[in-house]
């Protein structure tokens, strides 16, 4: 984990930090205004929040939080449920196929531990989401972790480390239940 300093700027112009989290609130406000019937301007609005392309299969239940955006990118055919977040400040890649359930969190960012210097610094690694993940209800990923291609993380776990390919993980913290067979 690093000491976060800066990050990517939206549309190539430097903006204060503050300004990158009110853009996002801004825009996630926006989004979560917009009907579920109404996927193309979900689409349109995820694009403008994150400053990538998203495809036509990518689909997004309202609401989504997120307090940057330009740092997350997602794959193709990515389904996203209701009440999401995504704190990005890290880096988020999320990968083709993916399938996020309600209320998981994307945490790529937290306080230092020590008391003197929680106020004034931010922790950072970025979380990388392997193609044909199924994240579920509720759960947790932490900064820094990868999770495999074609893993699957139960409802309700908090994932602090990484997770291999085709591997099932739950729990608090985290553990692998079991492996997929091919």
């Amino acid at each position: 984990m690093s000491l976060i300093t800066v990050t990517r700027q939206p549309e190539g112009h430097p903006v204060s930090f503050a300004e990158r989290v009110q853009r996002a609130i801004h825009l996630t406000e926006e989004l979560n205004a917009l009907r579920y019937a109404d996927q193309g301007l979900i689409r349109a609005k995820w694009a403008e929040l994150t400053g990538q392309v998203v495809d036509e299969k990518f689909h997004l239940i309202p609401p989504v939080y997120s307090d940057h955006g330009v740092n997350t990118v997602v794959g193709t055919n990515v389904f996203v449920n209701q009440g999401c977040r995504f704190n990005d400040i890290g880096g988020i890649t999320i990968g083709d196929d993916v399938m996020i359930g309600p209320n998981v969190s994307l945490l790529a960012s937290g306080h230092p531990l020590a008391p003197a210097e929680r106020r004034t610094g931010l922790t950072s690694a970025p979380i990388h989401i392997g193609r044909g993940v199924w994240i579920g209800a509720s759960a947790l990923i932490m900064q820094g972790v990868t999770i495999g291609d074609d893993a699957v993380v139960a409802a309700g776990a908090v994932v602090t480390r990484d997770v291999p390919s085709r591997a099932v993980v739950g729990g608090v913290p985290a553990a692998i239940i079991k492996m997929l067979d091919e």
